[in-house]
């Protein structure tokens, strides 16, 4: 449990319900609903094992904070509970309620057991490929979606490791539930046209023939596709986007923009560490009170390779 300042707001608050939630309770020594509420929630956060993190904001002592987040809700009296999760205030709930009612709130946005353990288990597959356990880290990932198949990231992190591993029919069974999806997440549609790629060049020494191929014309836009799709399946990511960027500059809709959605592809798997990403894209949080989020760091290689599609394109 910590209590929140003025000075420790962004740091405590903020920028730690990034990583998990964050339950705030607004209260006052002078409260009594305050002083039930208070160990209640204490031993919940016990029960929850870790998936929420309690913080306290003394309403007389940080004035200002807790006015805002009153004024935000709409909200005018005390203990008052307000959760945050990625950067914001999301929802709340007002008094001293039952603790069943406090469980209902909380599973709302407060990830199950099952989903933490998923998600550690994730963590340690990152550590066992930084390692060189390829497959200790694949069956850390296979747990992981086995856990939760709806769980978006266990299946990506698990078809680019089987796919970096050139382990081409097992990710091709992994991919398949969710081939047809509608709307289907940007990261799996990636990991769709790599493996495309890898099942399509069945022939990787063709590349000589190719490129001379490609030295009598350079507008035979399926001989540099194929190219590219061998460079693709071999992890030489930019030389793929080099040749696919022959293409677009060429012919922008050539076979669908098929070469466009390739080297989009691309880029996404470029695009390092499934944290950085999440830090990347929360947004600013609507309570501003002491300065800016720290901005997460961008990879020059992907920025440039953005530039260089944008002025293909434009």
């Amino acid at each position: 449990m910590l209590d929140i300042t003025r000075q420790n707001l962004e740091t405590d608050l903020i920028e730690a319900s990034l990583q998990q939630p964050v339950l705030l309770d607004i209260w006052a020594p002078w409260c009594g609903p305050c002083k039930a509420l208070g160990p209640l929630l204490e031993k919940i956060e016990v029960a929850y094992g870790g998936r929420f993190k309690l913080a306290k904001l003394n309403s007389d002592d940080e004035p200002e904070v807790a006015g805002q987040l009153s004024k935000m809700f709409g909200v005018r009296s005390i203990p008052f509970c307000v959760l945050f999760k990625d950067g914001q205030p999301v929802d709340g709930f007002v008094g001293a309620i039952p603790e069943g009612e406090i469980r209902t709130f909380l599973d709302k946005h407060v990830p199950s057991a099952e989903a933490v353990a998923a998600e550690e288990d994730l963590d340690e597959a990152e550590a066992l490929l930084a390692e060189g356990d390829t497959e200790g880290a694949l069956n850390k990932q296979r747990d992981a979606l086995t856990a939760n198949p709806a769980n978006d990231t266990a299946r990506y992190d698990l078809l680019r490791a089987l796919l970096g591993a050139g382990l081409v029919d097992e990710a091709r069974s992994t991919f398949a539930p969710v081939a047809t999806n509608p709307g289907l997440d940007a990261r799996l549609a990636a990991c769709g046209h790599w493996l495309k790629a890898c099942e399509r060049v069945a022939e990787p020494q063709r590349q000589p023939a190719l490129e001379a191929v490609l030295a009598a014309d350079k507008r035979n836009f399926e001989a540099r596709f194929e190219l590219a799709q061998i460079h693709f399946a071999a992890q030489r990511f930019t030389q793929a986007m080099d040749e696919l960027l022959e293409i677009i500059m060429r012919d922008k809709a050539w076979n669908g923009e098929l070469a466009r959605k390739t080297y989009v592809a691309i880029l996404e798997l470029m695009t390092k560490a499934r944290a950085a990403a999440a830090d990347a894209s929360a947004p600013a949080s609507t309570l501003q009170l002491s300065g800016k989020l720290a901005v997460a760091p961008t990879d020059p290689v992907v920025d440039g390779y953005r530039r260089k599609l944008s002025m293909a394109v434009f």
